[in-house]
């Protein structure tokens, strides 16, 4: 496709206007290289825009190297100077075919070339041309290194065996080969949930829209577009998933929840995931995301963590107390059930009887009664509090107080002498307090059960491959809550420059921010005469408890974070 119909096609779609497109073409004419590229430079598209407007075009799916390893044998199927020249980069190999991703996916020549060079059949798929020129260095340089030769053998192997689990039976290596060799589809989607695993995301979301597809993965609490399929391979891969998760396929009106469990080899180790799946129908087609629950990644460990000591010591005293309720509270994904099943493993053993109450059970904890809630019969949060008081426990665990009944029986229990543990959905600790008596729960019954409320949320780490010093200016940091001591007593805050451990973003895994308010004799007295958030918050700061922000400036002040995750994640 030349330059000139390249930028019409791309007036016509209102990516860029008429104007920008005459002044990337005078920028093309003085300096050379491509339209795409020339629009990136003058700032009126981004590479994304490209990739994705090319793909349209040439109906062939996009994909971002920038996320994607490649298995070093491919590479050397085709010679370095032969990417360069063409501008592509070889990305895996099956059977007879060998995919590659191009900047031009109708330069016939190329493909024809690598096809006589190779023996293979070329399949190709669109990258932009600095993320091409950028792999060609990444995946070529990275021949001469044989610690990665090695890893990337072991993912190589990870492919063969990926297996779907199932409780009666399993399907069998050979056959999940032949399928894969047989569907392009089912191959497609070993490689999304390998990937998922290989780059440490935490969800998968595959997203319909009326002329794209797209799938993204959250690392590290963002959202990253890593591939865009065809729109023609849509259903399939939705119906792939559906099978995988025991979905009804037919059923595309109405949304379905289901769960994945596939095992692979890595490291000479079988490793078993689960996904948790949920299907929903949207405008354009069913919308699917999946939750990867990896039990590796989930820290059982209170104090790595990241609490500060003092609020952990705080934290630890309420839970290991005979009785009570101890809440923990934070937005959807601030890592709440992580700090929950922390709590119940530090609290495990032979002689205690744990019972726990879960939308979904997340992970499998040995010497834990967990139990599954299935709102469709009637077993609810508050149907099993009631039925888990007759099972004679010492802990319970409710997956989330969501209403008066739930609170009500939960409280009951908190005051008859059993440890409850829950988690609500509140800004921050004081605030809890004022939600449980919205919710219609008494006062003096909230005073009396409440023995801690721990708030949290999760802020990303710098990567300690490429962590620099970065100098801000004394009044921001005077803003964000630092004191004239600390700033004056010269305060050294550091950033990520990006590297290739962490994909450029400078930032790699993620740390928790702890507020744990512990209730006093004090605190419990404001809570009777009905004190206000505001109130509660002034008071248990006066008594040492550490907030939410002040959490995130004592890790910005470590060298953990940046002062940007903590504004944007907390307040003053």
């Amino acid at each position: 496709m030349s330059g000139t119909r390249l930028g019409d096609l791309m007036v016509k779609e209102k990516l860029i206007a008429q104007d920008q497109l005459a002044q990337a073409l005078e920028h093309q004419k003085k300096n050379g290289g491509r339209l795409g590229s020339c629009l990136i430079k003058l700032g009126f598209v981004t590479d994304e825009d490209v990739t994705t407007f090319l793909s349209r075009q040439y109906g062939v799916p996009s994909i971002n190297l920038a996320y994607f390893e490649v298995d070093t044998e491919v590479t050397k199927l085709v010679p370095e100077d032969t990417a360069r020249r063409y501008e592509v980069v070889p990305l895996s190999r099956v059977g007879s075919s060998l995919t590659i991703a191009m900047v031009d996916p109708t330069n016939v020549f190329a493909m024809d070339d690598i096809k006589f060079m190779t023996g293979f059949n070329v399949e190709p798929v669109v990258a932009s041309e600095g993320s091409i020129r950028e792999a060609i260095e990444r995946f070529y340089a990275a021949q001469q290194t044989t610690a990665l030769e090695d890893v990337m053998k072991e993912f190589e192997e990870a492919d063969d065996v990926l297996e779907l689990e199932d409780k009666q039976e399993e399907l069998t290596e050979g056959e999940l080969q032949q399928a894969a060799g047989e569907a392009p589809v089912v191959k497609l989607v070993n490689i999304i949930l390998r990937e998922s695993v290989n780059r440490g995301a935490s969800d998968i979301h595959m997203e319909p829209y009326e002329k794209d597809y797209r799938v993204r993965f959250r690392i590290d609490g963002t959202l990253q577009q890593v591939m865009a399929p065809p729109v023609k391979m849509r259903d399939a891969i939705i119906s792939r998933i559906k099978i995988m998760s025991k979905l009804d396929i037919a059923e595309k009106r109405l949304p379905q929840d289901g769960r994945i469990m596939i095992r692979f080899m890595r490291e000479g180790k079988v490793k078993q995931l689960d996904f948790r799946v949920s299907v929903l129908p949207t405008l354009h087609g069913e919308k699917v995301v999946m939750r990867l629950l990896d039990k590796e990644n989930l820290r059982l460990d209170m104090t790595k963590l990241g609490f500060e000591q003092e609020s952990l010591t705080k934290f630890e005293r309420a839970i290991l107390k005979p009785w009570g309720m101890v809440l923990v509270t934070g937005p959807t994904g601030s890592g709440k059930t992580n700090t929950l099943y922390s709590s119940v493993a530090r609290l495990n053993s032979p002689d205690t009887n744990i019972v726990t109450a879960e939308d979904p059970v997340e992970f499998q904890l040995h010497g834990v009664n967990q139990v599954q809630m299935k709102e469709q019969i009637g077993l609810n949060f508050a149907a099993a509090l009631r039925s888990f008081l007759r099972q004679d426990p010492n802990i319970i665990l409710v997956g989330e107080i969501r209403d008066f009944e739930t609170a009500e029986v939960a409280i009951k229990a908190a005051l008859t002498g059993h440890l409850v543990l829950s988690t609500l959905h509140t800004n921050d600790a004081p605030s809890t307090i004022s939600r449980l008596m919205n919710m219609g729960i008494e006062p003096f019954l909230v005073a009396t059960s409440v023995q801690a409320i721990c708030a949290q949320r999760l802020v990303r780490r710098i990567c300690t491959g490429c962590k620099e010093e970065h100098t801000m200016p004394k009044q921001g940091l005077l803003d964000a809550g630092f004191t004239q001591e600390e700033v004056g007593n010269g305060l050294v805050t550091y950033k990520g420059k990006g590297c290739d451990k962490c994909s450029g973003k400078g930032f790699k895994g993620r740390v928790g921010l702890y507020e744990v308010m512990e209730m006093t004799e004090e605190l419990r007295e404001l809570v009777l005469v009905g004190a206000s958030s505001l109130e509660l918050k002034k008071k248990a700061i006066e008594l040492g408890m550490i907030t939410l922000r002040r959490s995130g400036l004592i890790k910005v002040k470590d060298g953990l974070t940046t002062l940007e995750e903590i504004v944007k994640e907390t307040v003053l």
